[in-house]
């Protein structure tokens, strides 16, 4: 009989692949994928450790298994086996075994190709089993080829790991060192992906474009090289690659925005901050006038390239006139979409000991003049569209009967009324309305896009 597998999954991209890698782990030993807890044998809490309190947040959701798991075994319902995977995990996994000891195991993101052993080990100790260890081999060199179609947009790690080692972030001491998976083996599992449905693949790394694998030939592929061959593959329509920082934005990178129709117009590329002194103090190791040269240089080779970034405002030390320099950098750019945070001390980070912490007042008025400025920018850009018609890729089932939700090539969420056969397909949609994070539009009948293969006919019932 099969076993119920529940996966929780909080923060990046490289998390949600991660997830469904460990399904693909477990799925020999018979686990099978379930939507809630209740009554699972084996839940999996697969955390992220850039949100603020993000410890906390896992010990409250593990207050709650232990009730569930507790009432599995006084049932007779057998036994729930209850994990805490990834970032934090890796970096407090001591404390995780120390304050929950019914929790069975406890791994890294770089060991869970090693499901399969921990599980059995879990289920013949008592205690928990804690592995956080960074293995010489690569986990992808183990993983197996995925047990069912993973959608029609997927995610493909390519990289990971960070060498940068930017003062306020913990991802070098979770994730490790750089590491690119060799170029053969993430050509095959594009093609594996195009195989089961997929249409579009988004390549994922902490650093994705410092991405450098061996190739089929022999050579060291940068991404640009990459790109490129991926988009020879029959059947994939669309590649995003995702996140970039300022430093790895090669030559080719940026002729391939230029060259390779089937990459996006979209890039996140994260700045941070637009003060010299801030970035400094951040080792992010480029100035703000550097970006914005890679930002006109993107431009030139792709003129409608929408940009979307990060920024955080309070750091340490951070004077009215450094935050002007951020305000001054965001209108000088324009994004289409950004994320931005307060500062927030994270343990075992340099700038969590850094002097001149800023008061909380300080940074909730800082962050609300940013995202002010930011949302008005991201409203212009999406209300430039209206009476535009853009290619959408349908990829899943609104919340109203009758409605499909998809992505423009600009990552806007767009829906619209249409026929469920249309899922899957690129289909060209006249955009009637922009609120500040999707666009609505009716379906142009007749005809759908396809970025790699031109226009098709559109079934007649939309």
């Amino acid at each position: 009989m099969s076993k119920k597998l529940f996966i929780k999954t909080w923060g990046c991209q490289m998390n949600v692949y991660d997830s469904a890698r460990m399904a693909d782990v477990l799925a020999p030993l018979g686990y099978r994928p379930v939507d809630e807890p209740d009554g699972a044998d084996m839940v999996i809490l697969n955390t992220c450790h850039i949100r603020e309190k993000a410890s906390e947040k896992v010990f409250s959701e593990l207050g709650r298994l232990r009730q569930l798991k507790d009432v599995k075994a006084e049932v007779g319902d057998g036994r729930m086996i209850v994990a805490v995977a990834g970032c934090v995990a890796q970096a407090e996994g001591e404390e995780i075994v120390a304050r929950a000891p019914f929790v069975d195991m406890v791994f890294g993101p770089q060991t869970y190709h090693t499901l399969p052993e921990m599980v059995a080990k879990a289920s013949r100790k008592a205690g928990s089993v804690l592995n956080t260890d960074f293995p010489v081999e690569s986990k992808f060199d183990f993983l197996p080829d995925e047990s069912a179609s993973q959608g029609v947009s997927a995610f493909l790690a390519v990289q990971e790991g960070c060498d940068k080692f930017c003062t306020f972030c913990v991802v070098p001491y979770t994730r490790g060192a750089e590491f690119s998976r060799p170029g053969a083996q993430i050509v095959a599992e594009a093609r594996r992906l195009v195989a089961g449905g997929t249409r579009e693949i988004n390549l994922l790394g902490q650093n994705v474009n410092a991405w450098h694998g061996e190739g089929p030939d022999g050579t060291t592929w940068g991404l640009g090289r990459l790109v490129r061959e991926l988009a020879d593959i029959d059947g994939l329509e669309r590649i995003r690659y995702t996140t970039s920082h300022p430093r790895d934005m090669e030559d080719d990178l940026i002729r391939a925005h230029a060259e390779v129709p089937q990459l996006m117009p979209y890039l996140h590329l994260p700045v941070q901050a637009g003060s010299d002194r801030v970035l400094a103090a951040m080792n992010r190791k480029h100035t703000a006038d550097d970006y914005r040269r890679i930002v006109d240089r993107l431009r030139a080779a792709k003129p409608d390239l929408a940009l979307s970034g990060d920024f955080i405002v309070g750091f340490p030390g951070e004077s009215d006139a450094d935050f002007a320099a951020t305000l001054r950098l965001v209108t000088d750019v324009g994004y289409a979409q950004a994320y931005s945070f307060k500062y927030s001390a994270r343990p075992g980070t340099p700038a969590a000991l850094e002097h001149g912490q800023l008061p909380e007042d300080v940074k909730d008025a800082r962050l609300a003049a940013l995202q002010q400025l930011l949302n008005a920018q991201q409203q212009a850009f999406n209300q430039s569209f209206v009476g535009r018609t853009v290619p959408v890729l349908f990829d899943r089932v609104g919340k109203r009967a009758g409605q499909l939700l998809g992505k423009s090539p600009y990552l806007q969420s767009v829906h619209a009324e249409a026929n469920e056969r249309l899922l899957g397909r690129i289909v060209e949609v006249r955009v009637d309305a922009a609120h500040p994070n999707s666009l609505a539009g009716s379906v142009a009948t007749g005809e759908y896009r396809s970025s790699a293969t031109g226009t098709q006919p559109v079934e007649a019932t939309v």
